[in-house]
């Protein structure tokens, strides 16, 4: 009898766990503690936005324009000035963005506005937490953010689509976002300027995007170490590169941690004595390279927590105490630096991770290192190809993945008549991490499925019970490339597989 996923309360922290599990339809509820800090946030947010005089205090997005033109009244209906904020950043252009990726910014953006200090009523989140019961998800555009004020123009055609505007997808299926929200049976958004502004006013496609990409990387680089051990053993090299007092006195916590995984997986190793007496840096010096990631990964996870438990918008309202009304606050809490240099330094990991994999596949193939296994580990070359095609296009992978990792963070250009005078362009870092981590995943599956057929072709069965556990996993899911015969979907097995076998 299957079983119903738990409940996601928002008065929980969210973490990436919770982001893909937003993929599918999830139990969002608004409890009673949510619910009285928005009752309080929006007491706050309408005690200051109207004096006793019945006059109206400046608010930005509330009662002026945006952006550059904060300094104009904006409209009075308070209908209107939910149009105001929405219909001029209908400027997106490009394919849509993933679903999952929506998805998962749209429930960080409700988390967002359920700590009280967004002054959204309470029947915005209502309405959010609603969705995601179901399968609906916005067409958003890929392109349009600066990742400065927040992800404005993604974040708009979100929202739009859940007023009933633009597009959006359920089951799968694109369609016009009114006919979609009517058959998953939610109603439109109904919005003030503030709930408006509020929405579109936060980096959550940014955080959302890079959360996601970060999971991928790390199920990569356990990926990679596993095959990394396994790639050791089938060519019998002497596993000394890995000796713990040499990578202690490295000094380096990642590469020791690294070493330690690696020798417990390699317990049970017997050297074939034929190797080399150094071997190649893409086995030789993995340890130091897979801790390396292992150090930077910890930087990245340190800024992805942070952005999960943070408000992300402007302005915030704050609370008074006693008699006192409260405060609202104009800043900067939707500027995503943090965002975007941690997705920098993701795509450097990524880009050095596919270049192991690359060269480790590259070794596999070549009879000059391989111990005397067939050009190609095809089974009568010539006649047969092997792992030819799926070496060239492991090539152009890496090239793909090299083309984007140049920083996104530092590329600062002046906008909105220099209101965004400076931008971080963290929506870009983020958006092409995620992309690299998806190329990087094939990678892992490629570097596997010559490990199968080398398995093959000759090599020598592994001695250390745990490689020779992953190597039967790999034989069982993937039959031998003999004849030759279309290797793109045996690719993307072994990369499913490799995530679920080294799942932590």
């Amino acid at each position: 009898m299957p079983t119903t996923p738990d409940p996601l309360p928002l008065s929980h922290p969210l973490d990436s766990a919770c982001l893909r599990r937003a993929a599918a339809p999830l139990t969002v509820t608004v409890d009673a503690r949510t619910r009285s800090r928005l009752d309080r946030g929006r007491r706050v947010f309408h005690g200051l936005r109207h004096d006793d005089s019945g006059g109206a205090r400046p608010i930005y997005g509330a009662t002026t324009g945006f952006g550059a033109l904060v300094g104009y009244a904006g409209r009075s209906d308070e209908a209107d000035q939910c149009d105001n904020t929405l219909a001029h950043l209908g400027a997106g252009q490009g394919p849509d963005l993933p679903q999952e990726i929506c998805r998962a910014a749209l429930l960080l953006r409700t988390w967002s506005l359920a700590q009280g200090f967004s002054g959204v009523s309470a029947e915005v989140v209502d309405r959010l937490a609603a969705m995601f019961a179901t399968t609906f998800a916005p067409a958003v555009p890929r392109y349009g953010s600066v990742g400065a004020s927040g992800d404005l123009i993604p974040l708009a055609y979100a929202t739009q689509a859940l007023r009933g505007r633009g597009h959006a997808y359920l089951d799968g299926r694109r369609m016009p976002a009114g006919q979609a929200l009517a058959a998953a049976g939610l109603h439109p958004l109904a919005l003030d300027g503030r709930d408006a502004l509020a929405l579109v006013n936060g980096t959550s496609v940014t955080t959302a995007a890079l959360a996601l990409a970060r999971d991928a990387v790390r199920t990569a680089h356990r990926s990679l170490t596993a095959l990394a051990c396994l790639l050791t053993d089938l060519l019998g090299c002497d596993p000394g590169f890995l000796d713990d007092d040499l990578l202690r006195a490295y000094g380096h916590a990642g590469a020791a941690g690294t070493g330690a995984r690696m020798r417990q997986t390699l317990t049970g190793l017997s050297p074939s004595g034929t190797r080399p007496l150094q071997e190649p840096y893409s086995i030789r010096c993995a340890p130091q390279l897979l801790g390396a990631a292992e150090d930077a990964l910890g930087y990245v996870d340190g800024v992805v927590a942070a952005d999960l438990r943070g408000v992300s918008d402007n302005p915030l309202f704050f609370p008074g105490l006693a008699d006192r009304e409260g405060k609202v606050v104009h800043g900067g809490n939707f500027f995503g630096q943090p965002a975007a240099f941690a997705a920098d330094l993701l795509a450097s990991v990524t880009a050095q991770l596919g270049n192991l994999a690359e060269r480790q596949l590259d070794l596999l193939t070549d009879p000059a290192r391989n111990g005397g296994l067939p050009p190609m580990l095809a089974t009568a070359p010539g006649l047969q190809h092997g792992l030819q095609g799926v070496q060239l296009a492991a090539t152009a992978f890496v090239a793909e993945i090299r083309r984007n990792a140049t920083p996104a963070g530092m590329q600062s250009l002046p906008t909105n008549l220099h209101n965004q005078d400076v931008v971080p362009f963290g929506t870009q870092a983020a958006l092409r991490s995620y992309d690299m981590a998806d190329l990087l995943g094939l990678l892992t599956g490629s570097l596997a499925l010559g490990l199968r057929q080398a398995a093959h072709v000759g090599a020598r069965r592994p001695t250390a019970p745990r490689c020779a556990e992953l190597l039967d996993a790999l034989i069982e899911a993937i039959p031998p490339v003999d004849p030759d015969r279309p290797l793109d979907a045996d690719v993307r097995a072994a990369a499913r597989l490799l995530a679920a076998h080294e799942s932590p």
